[in-house]
């Protein structure tokens, strides 16, 4: 059976399954964060980015006053914006302040670029004149990656990590750092398998979390105008062999990978569906035929919305 929570080269434990807050609508968060609690999520991710850690932290504390969980049981990650590359220490504690934290499970570089700063908690997209994304050349990775570090030996951060980073600038990372990134969360679903990636950072002791792990749905088809492994026909009838839906049989073939997946809904049945993949086991026969579903297809493509394709 996959394990229920993945061991980190930072010495915590990271829960395999979490959920995704993106595009999580404000007024419903309470009511999704306090219902994947009760449904076992212990697992929560979130991002600068996303505009809503304030939501989540409200969420969270009300959670801790009500005796619902205990703040030492949840593994809480956020990310930092590109924008504030330059100021990773007053990011990470304007998301502290928003989360109602004092620390975080994980701390994440969202993308492997920095952009023109905007102003702490300001996470429009910095467009120039011309429409493409004000990238400040200024500001290496390497910097970045050392004000991460200091967030760990100030106490603010348990375990950072890197977003959206390809091989080489993983092995770069690696040169570099005095400590390791723990996480590289990156799109992977069966379109899109990444299989040389995903064997790199497992290979080097860093553990794969898959954002999108099932190609995006709804979400990714409205603004990337992409299609979901879902509807596959082998995925369908390899979910129905199995007694389970499309979207739980690919949950649990991510977690046979041996990544950490962490789908987003805003359904509270879907909750509880996608954290029923701890039963049953995908046999080596089948886990060979998802294999030949991969598309090399990405799904979620920030290029439309910053006028440049950063994975180019």
């Amino acid at each position: 059976m996959a394990a229920t929570a993945l061991a980190l080269s930072s010495g915590h434990q990271m829960p395999a399954v979490g959920l995704g807050v993106w595009r999580m609508d404000s007024p419903a968060i309470r009511g999704l964060i306090h219902s994947a609690l009760r449904a076992g999520y212990r697992h929560f991710d979130c991002a600068a980015d996303y505009q809503n850690e304030a939501e989540v932290g409200d969420a969270l504390a009300e959670a801790f006053e009500t005796g619902l969980v205990k703040r030492e049981d949840l593994f809480i990650t956020t990310k930092l914006w590109n924008s504030d590359h330059g100021h990773v220490l007053e990011a990470c504690k304007d998301s502290l302040k928003k989360l109602r934290l004092d620390y975080l499970d994980l701390y994440l570089i969202h993308f492997p670029v920095a952009t023109k700063h905007t102003g702490v908690g300001t996470t429009a997209s910095a467009l120039g004149d011309d429409g493409v994304l004000d990238i400040d050349t200024t500001i290496s990775l390497e910097t970045t990656w050392h004000a991460m570090e200091d967030l760990v030996s100030k106490g603010l951060v348990r375990s950072i990590g890197i977003s959206n980073y390809d091989i080489f600038l993983t092995r770069d990372i690696l040169a570099y750092a005095k400590i390791k990134p723990a996480v590289n969360q990156i799109e992977t679903h069966p379109y899109f398998q990444r299989e040389s990636l995903v064997k790199f950072c497992q290979k080097h002791g860093i553990c794969v979390t898959a954002h999108t792990p099932l190609g995006g749905s709804t979400a990714n088809t409205e603004w990337f105008g992409s299609i979901s492994c879902l509807d596959d026909p082998v995925i369908k009838s390899l979910a129905e062999k199995y007694g389970k839906t499309p979207a739980q049989f690919v949950l649990r073939w991510g977690l046979q990978r041996n990544t950490v997946v962490i789908p987003k809904t805003s359904k509270v049945e879907r909750l509880e569906e996608n954290f029923a993949v701890f039963d049953f086991d995908i046999s080596s026969e089948d886990m060979e035929k998802m294999k030949a579903l991969d598309r090399n297809y990405r799904t979620n493509q920030p290029a439309k919305f910053w006028g440049i394709d950063l994975y180019a």
